[in-house]
């Protein structure tokens, strides 16, 4: 019996327009990025009767044809533009315009082997949200910045006020998120899971809710590469180099290891513990902290897995069968 062939399509991405192209044909579609060209374009690829579609990610200009193909039942692979460039080196393709890139898109989808679900579309207003608030306390980070250097006590003062206006905006902003993902029972619940675990606060716990929502079903190892936060080896015949992280998801990272430092200091006592054990073997500060950042991960991956709120200290029937077992 021949196996069934699945055909793919790539779409290039713009602000405005769309290029797409079948995977192993010549034929080639470009439609506005609007709601009007997104039904052109479904009913061009049901005609085809292609079964999975891949996109290049392209600074959000692709999230509503993605949500509207999903809504199909459509497969959608959605490349960083990373992967797409990679692959074309490993084709050794150097040309390039808008219906190359597509028909390159399409060759990736029709090469890649494991589909992993759709993400939770409530997900995605979240994420924009949580993008803001981070925004916000990157702009306080700059004006405070300026405050360093800044000698004339009027601008001090307007810097000060601005200062003080964003964090406001700020704090209100987290809570109206925090509200809107409550609105919702299950996301509430894991949100309550993620925040038991000592050291992560509440905006650490809503990105790790947000821009991880695998978390629970994935292994150590997984979470660990996800976040960025999982050493690799960089050793080549005679040479051991040095253990390094890389890749993984910038914004998750950054609040993860944001979050090591008071939690490895002063508020989870088994980080604490390994800090100080990294510490007294030689390890730097920023090497420990990196340790303790991903083991703060794995200790609410396991949590979320597990469905139960994190305890610092077993509970005191687990304990009294230890002491009787000993």
């Amino acid at each position: 019996m021949a196996k069934p062939i699945t055909i793919c399509a790539g779409i290039d991405t713009g602000k405005r327009k769309l290029d797409v192209a079948l995977d192993g044909s010549a034929e080639t579609l470009q439609v506005e990025n609007t709601a009007d060209g997104h039904k052109a374009l479904l009913e061009w690829l049901r005609r085809h009767q292609v079964k999975r579609v891949g996109i290049e990610a392209s600074g959000g200009y692709e999230q509503a044809v993605v949500a509207e193909l999903r809504r199909a039942r459509m497969i959608v692979v959605v490349f960083q533009p990373a992967q797409v460039r990679a692959y074309a080196e490993f084709r050794g393709q150097r040309a390039k315009n808008d219906t190359i890139d597509a028909a390159l898109i399409a060759a990736c989808t029709a090469a890649v082997k494991k589909i992993h679900p759709a993400p939770d579309a409530r997900l995605q207003p979240f994420a924009e949200h949580l993008t803001m608030i981070d925004q916000i306390g990157e702009d306080v980070a700059q004006l405070k910045n300026r405050l360093e250097t800044c000698r004339n006590a009027r601008i001090r003062a307007i810097w000060q006020e601005d200062v003080a206006r964003l964090a406001q905006r700020k704090s209100a902003e987290l809570k109206a998120l925090v509200a809107a993902i409550r609105q919702h029972p299950d996301l509430a619940a894991r949100l309550a899971l993620i925040h038991s675990v000592s050291g992560a606060g509440l905006p650490t716990a809503v990105g790790i809710l947000v821009r991880m929502p695998e978390i629970g079903t994935l292994t150590r190892e997984q979470a660990a590469a996800l976040a960025g936060l999982a050493p690799y080896d960089d050793d080549s015949g005679d040479r051991v180099g040095v253990r390094h992280i890389d890749g993984g998801r910038p914004r998750l990272r950054r609040a993860l290891y944001t979050a090591a430092l008071p939690a490895s200091l002063r508020w989870n006592p088994q980080l604490i513990a390994l800090y100080d054990r990294l510490i007294a073997a030689g390890k730097g500060h920023k090497r420990a902290l990196i340790a303790c950042a991903r083991k703060l991960l794995i200790f609410i991956n396991t949590v979320v897995a597990r469905g139960t709120p994190w305890q610092d200290k077993p509970p005191p029937a687990a304990a009294a069968v230890g002491r009787s077992t000993a």
